[in-house]
């Protein structure tokens, strides 16, 4: 009785009573499947010997039962293979839904191009996988895969809560970040706060959208204010973490009172850093051209608008361009709300300027500036100083900016500006090709008093703007170069840095020759990024000059090899590093969110909305292994 009470299953059972042990652990039986919860052999026996009288008779003890219960063992085996096939090729098909899903919502695609994609993708392989023997089965696992518009929907919503899990991780892990904060409205005019968050993780400087907030009613600043704590209350971050602030200076962004900023700063137990957005600010130090020069602008507008806005015209004009064989086939419109566009719009006039003269006396159309040589030589003059910004706001653009580096392109302007006005007083025009070459064609003479204090206006005005980046320029600094930094010079407060140790540590780096080498070899590093960034520059290749290395990782992975001895320069290093100079993310954000949310789409809620968006625009990779485990997978009907 002891032996029968024993749990552990005996291997003779198995030919005896066609019991065996399944993959749970389970004493099955092999002929009618049955499980049992306790292993004991008098159980087993009677069952066999109740249910299965004909296979004991069939099959005595001895070699026939010992072929039969191997043939039921086979016949198991191949089922649980079948099952555990089944399991594997569900769980594909659901990464494979959720691949899919992820690439729709990166490219701001409808929920609807699942099906779209999937029908591509049955008629295609129809013919790609023509020779193969298991076409079928191929095809037959292709109309499985579900890409109904509401499994793309559900797909996007659980990829976009597991990338904002990890986003939250991260934050949790980091003593300082900076957020940037802008607001603009959807097809709907539904206002639409874009909140981005930037810190250092373990693996680099991160920018990554933490909200798109919707605005139902006015857009105060006490309503930005309290739509960003309560985003930042829902995902537990402290308020206290923020050392930055980075937005566009509208005034309900900056009000002394009643101002975003103003809010956020009596709920922050510290010091903040500000910042105007650098953008912003150049765009609107390149907005002091005086009315005479304004009014050049506003012709070109209204004879380039005057020609695209009949059809006709249009369709006509293209034709003469293209029997002129012109450079361009075409004039482009301008958009105040684009930067590049006022600049990109006078030179592409001026190149096509001949034939346009041309075309307007062939309609019969008259403007007289055309042939004033004042007027040209101010037209020309807006073309080569607006390419000169342009260049400026190329410069300025782009993710993952050191808020340094950009603080030393609009200096470097400043400087250019008085060369620029030295040129007119000179007479040399060096630096304004067309309208050198105008003057030159037409043995013109220049105002060059009237330029020159245009020129020195528009400098005044870049030299009283960026305070708040000047302000910290030496604390900006300390992250290339923090050999030549001193404490006094230093603006520790909103960072929390403990200055006593700071101190000490500043001086041990500064004289180690092994730490003084890294920063040195930093340097060079730099140096041939810049070179290649001038080099892709020069010769406009903007995409090229957008896929190169990023300064900020450059100079984490430098700070990054230093030890934690080093804990407060590090601090100090990691939380500049976090400091945003612009909200050029934000903006792109919203470029994003009108392709998302367009017409054809207008319907689409602010929760979707949101969901789309973080995919489009973060660096993480959800865990798609993880989520479709979560999930049973349903093929598609």
């Amino acid at each position: 009785k002891t032996e029968d009470e024993n749990r552990e299953f005996k291997a003779e059972w198995t030919e005896n009573f066609a019991i065996i042990q399944n993959m749970n652990g389970l004493t099955t039986c092999l002929i009618c499947k049955e499980k049992f919860t306790h292993n004991k052999k008098s159980n087993l026996e009677r069952h066999f010997t109740r249910k299965h009288t004909t296979f004991s008779i069939k099959y005595p003890i001895g070699d026939a039962r010992k072929k039969a219960v191997e043939e039921l063992k086979k016949s198991q085996e191949s089922s649980t293979s079948v099952f555990s096939n089944w399991m594997q090729s569900s769980s594909n098909i659901n990464m494979a839904s959720f691949v899919f899903s992820q690439e729709i919502a990166k490219r701001g695609k409808p929920y609807t191009d699942g099906e779209y994609i999937k029908n591509c993708f049955i008629n295609a392989s129809t013919e790609l996988f023509g020779n193969f023997k298991n076409k079928e089965d191929i095809i037959k696992i292709i109309k499985e895969l579900p890409l109904s518009a509401k499994t793309i929907k559900d797909r996007t919503i659980k990829m976009c809560s597991n990338i904002t899990t990890q986003l939250i991780e991260d934050l949790k892990l980091i003593s300082a970040l900076s957020i940037a904060v802008d607001e603009s409205c959807d097809i709907n005019d539904t206002a639409q706060v874009s909140l981005f968050v930037r810190f250092i993780s373990h693996s680099g400087p991160k920018e990554e959208l933490l909200g798109l907030l919707p605005l139902k009613g006015q857009t105060r600043g006490e309503d930005i204010a309290n739509a960003v704590i309560e985003c930042m209350d829902k995902h537990h971050i402290p308020l206290d973490k923020i050392v930055s602030i980075a937005t566009d200076g509208a005034k309900s962004m900056t009000g002394v009172r009643k101002g975003f900023v103003a809010i956020l700063r009596e709920k922050i137990n510290h010091e903040i850093l500000v910042y105007h957005c650098i953008i912003h600010q150049e765009a609107l130090c390149a907005q002091t051209f005086p009315d005479e020069i304004c009014k050049v602008m506003e012709l070109v507008i209204t004879i380039i608008n005057s020609i695209l806005a009949k059809a006709l015209y249009h369709r006509q004009f293209k034709e003469f361009l293209f029997e002129m064989e012109s450079e361009y086939a075409d004039l482009l419109l301008h958009n105040k709300v684009r930067w590049l566009s006022r600049g990109n719009v006078l030179k592409r006039f001026a190149i096509l300027f001949p034939d346009i003269k041309v075309f307007l006396l062939e309609k019969g159309v008259h403007y007289p500036e055309l042939t004033d040589d004042q007027w040209l030589q101010k037209f020309y003059f807006m073309v080569d100083l607006t390419s000169h910004l342009n260049q400026l706001n190329r410069k300025l653009q782009g993710k993952g900016k050191l808020i340094f580096s950009m603080l030393e392109e609009v200096t470097t302007f400043e400087n250019k500006l008085s060369i620029f006005a030295q040129d007119f007083e000179r007479e040399t025009l060096y630096h304004f090709p067309s309208l050198q070459k105008h003057c030159q064609e037409n043995h013109s003479t220049i105002d060059k008093h009237h330029f020159k204090t245009i020129i020195l206006n528009m400098r005044e005005a870049f030299l009283g703007r960026f305070q708040e980046f000047k302000n910290s320029r030496t604390t900006l600094a300390f992250v290339k170069n923090p050999l030549n930094a001193t404490i006094t010079e230093l603006r520790l407060s909103p960072f929390e840095i403990d200055i006593g140790n700071f101190e000490i540590q500043l001086i041990d780096l500064k004289n180690k020759e092994i730490w003084r080498s890294k920063f040195e070899r930093l340097s060079v590093e730099l140096e041939t990024l810049e070179k290649k960034k001038c080099d892709l520059s020069s010769q406009h290749k903007w995409s090229a000059l957008n896929d190169q290395e990023k300064e900020d990782m450059i100079i984490f992975t430098a700070w990054n090899s230093i030890p934690d001895s080093y804990d407060q320069l590090k601090k100090l290093a990691f939380a500049v590093l976090s400091l945003f100079g612009s909200t050029y993310i934000c903006e792109q954000s919203f470029s994003s969110m009108n392709i998302i949310k367009s017409k054809l789409r207008n319907r689409l809620i602010d929760d979707n909305l949101e969901s789309c968006l973080i995919l489009k625009t973060t660096t993480y990779k959800p865990d798609i292994l993880k989520l479709s485990k979560e999930m049973r997978a349903h093929c598609s009907h």
